[in-house]
């Protein structure tokens, strides 16, 4: 009976059992209904301009997805979903992951180690036991980030000779995520700085491979490394790479070369190990989300620390005609691309050639496109037409002041004043002469030592320009703060001239001194001062903008100081005098400063056509606005040229009745 009893009792606990396992189940599998049902991949709330969404990953991936509203449409910013995890990226292994019926469900949730500690652990040989599974997964942001930081990882453990097995594994494992097929998933990932660490972690991990006697070469579709032992008696050494860009048949190429000269300040035996990239130039392109091109493949370098310079050759991805390149290294401690170590021997369309320094801190060189340059026939147009109508008028202005020179310059205040305008004209005149003969070069690259001097002359007789408008300026100021005659005529043109060329010249010998040594001198494109990397054009939009604000300044208390001079008093000439060096000032003064703000807008927003044609008018037209306003427009000139035709006619006039009279009346020669 008692045997019945536990029998029924058993049955009993048996069903409630199952039953509560059926009712588990049901309850499991209705959550998991429901958790299916959410939305993936899109947000449905309202659509406010910045404002962010966040969306959960498919069933079974972890992470999720961010979205930004931007003009009205959800577009997705951030993707960190992933299928790779320390469960599933090591291949199978029995001893390891038990079914889970056994006593555990796997030894990795039982150890806190992170996959790198368990991929030294399980294969520190070779580091293989994760390649097949790296393989298979999808190049999706999540997957990316986690093999990212697990080559970062690997390359920061204490190992020293790293051999070819591991090399090759580590290739293959960086070459699953540098497939091109990858390029527009890095733009989600959230760590912008992603592709950065892959590049500094290759590099670190290269500089552990240890080469034997036989060169190394472990070629994969998407990264190639080649090493090799270096000696004195090498007539010289280059590594060259032939890899195919963007699944394309097309093969782009690019050389390493080491001179012999170079081979000979290095210790022998030494290595060398070059690593070639045809699609990370792209992936740096798209996860910093900088507006440059790489057009030509990576190349790192480890090479050693005695080696100075070495010798690239990039051929072009794109080979545009009207697009130059510019030689670059990778500044692994800011993220950047840097024009400083290198320098460009030759380029034509198909390929450039590269001197570089390479260092610690740059390993990695390319080609970046040069930006792109606004070319309109309407610019050139107007820039030649006006240029040749400013060098006519200035040449007429400088013509006039030498005509009228005598009768306008009879007191202090009006040959100071006309001095001025005098080398206004002569600067601007010389910096229209050397800005055609810079335009006439074909760029820094062909002629880079013309292209300096034609740069540093624009700018420093541009700048005069303004620094003799800031002289005019000075000289109302002193007339009208001071009186004119405390000092000497002589002195006072001796400090007109040290502020109209002195300043100038300190300036512009400034910045060629401080930017040309790194190359950041000259634009790319063009002769005249570098903005992008070095902004040397700030010496001159800086100082010609604050004199623009001191003149108007100066205008504004000349206005409120001459008032208070009374017609027939003793000062009333020269006060009217300086009225009109102020009129003179006040025209001129925003017109250049309007010129060169609409310069800075050009700068600014380079693809604006309409700012470009602003400029160049305003630009090209400067010698006949100061013929119109510093010459034509004066009343003491327009009387004083009057009276020169006058007595150049009545002179006309009385040559002819000379000549007539002596038609008449021959002289007679005795005989």
């Amino acid at each position: 009976m008692t045997q019945m009893l536990l029998l029924l009792l058993y049955g009993f606990v048996f069903l409630l059992a199952t039953e509560s396992c059926r009712t588990l189940c049901q309850a499991a599998n209705k959550s998991k209904e429901q958790v299916s049902t959410r939305p993936h991949g899109e947000c449905h709330g309202t659509c406010v301009d910045n404002s962010y969404c966040s969306q959960p990953c498919p069933p079974d991936t972890p992470g999720d997805m961010g979205f930004l509203c931007r003009q009205k449409k959800w577009r997705k910013v951030t993707d960190t979903c992933r299928t790779l995890t320390a469960f599933n990226i090591f291949e199978a292994d029995l001893n390891s992951v038990q079914t889970f019926g056994g006593s555990k469900i796997s030894e990795y949730t039982n150890k806190p180690e992170t996959i790198t500690d368990l991929l030294m652990e399980k294969c520190p040989q070779d580091l293989s036991c994760v390649i097949r599974n790296i393989q298979k997964s999808p190049r999706i942001p999540g997957n990316i980030a986690v093999i990212v930081q697990l080559l970062h990882n690997i390359s920061t453990v204490p190992m020293t000779d790293v051999d070819e097995a591991k090399m090759q594994s580590y290739s293959i494992i960086a070459n699953h995520i540098l497939n091109s097929k990858s390029i527009s998933n890095w733009t989600f990932i959230p760590e912008r700085n992603s592709s950065c660490v892959l590049l500094h972690s290759i590099n670190s991990f290269a500089r552990k491979l240890f080469v034997n006697k036989h060169p190394i070469d472990i070629a994969d579709t998407f990264i190639h490394t080649v090493g090799t032992i270096l000696s004195r008696d090498n007539a010289g050494k280059n590594f060259t790479f032939s890899m195919r860009v963007n699944d394309t048949s097309d093969m782009v190429t690019g050389k390493v070369l080491i001179s012999r000269e170079e081979l000979q300040e290095v210790p022998s035996p030494s290595q060398a190990v070059s690593i070639a990239f045809p699609t990370l130039g792209a992936i740096l392109e798209a996860s910093v989300l900088e507006s440059i091109t790489v057009n030509g493949l990576v190349l790192s370098v480890i090479l050693p620390k005695e080696l100075e310079k070495i010798s690239l050759i990039f051929e072009k991805i794109s080979k545009s005609e009207d697009r130059t390149a510019q030689c670059v290294g990778w500044h692994s401690l800011e993220g950047r691309w840097d024009r400083k170590v290198c320098q460009m021997i030759e380029e034509n369309s198909q390929q450039a050639v590269c001197k570089c320094s390479p260092s610690k801190a740059f390993t990695s060189f390319s080609i970046l496109m040069a930006p792109h340059v606004l070319q309109s026939p309407i610019l050139i147009y107007i820039t030649y037409i006006g240029l040749g109508v400013s060098i006519c008028s200035l040449i007429l202005c400088l013509s006039i002041e030498a005509l009228v020179w005598g009768q306008v310059t009879k007191t202090e205040i009006s040959y100071l004043r006309h001095v001025c305008i005098a080398n206004i004209a002569t600067t601007l005149l010389m910096a229209d002469v050397w800005f055609v003969v810079a335009s006439f070069l074909s760029g820094p690259m062909k002629h880079h030592s013309a292209c300096v001097a034609a740069t540093f002359f624009v700018h420093f007789f541009y700048l005069s320009v303004f620094f003799w408008m800031l002289a005019k300026a000075l000289l109302i100021l002193y007339g009208i703060l001071i009186v004119f005659h405390t000092l000497p005529k002589s002195v006072l043109v001796a400090a007109l001239f040290a502020v109209g060329y002195g300043g100038p010249l300190l300036i512009a010998a400034i910045t060629v001194a401080a930017t040309e040594p790194g190359n950041g001198y000259l634009r790319p494109e063009a002769c005249w001062l570098n903005w992008d990397m070095t902004k040397a054009l700030l010496a001159f939009v800086v100082p010609a903008l604050a004199i623009v604000v001191v003149n108007l300044v100066t205008v504004t208390l000349v206005i409120v100081k001459t008032r208070r001079a009374a017609i027939g008093s003793s000062m009333f000439q020269e006060v009217r005098a300086i009225v009109r060096i102020s009129k003179n000032i006040a025209i001129l003064t925003p017109l250049l400063g309007l010129t060169w703000g609409f310069g800075i807008a050009t700068v600014l927003n380079d693809g604006s056509l309409a700012c470009h044609i602003i400029f160049s008018l305003l630009n090209a037209f400067q010698g006949f606005f100061i013929l119109v306003f510093g010459t034509i427009l004066d009343p003491k000139i327009r009387d004083a040229l009057k009276d020169r035709i006058n007595s150049a006619q009545w002179i006309s006039r009385i040559s002819e009745n000379v000549s007539s009279d002596f038609s008449r009346h021959p002289t007679k020669v005795p005989r």
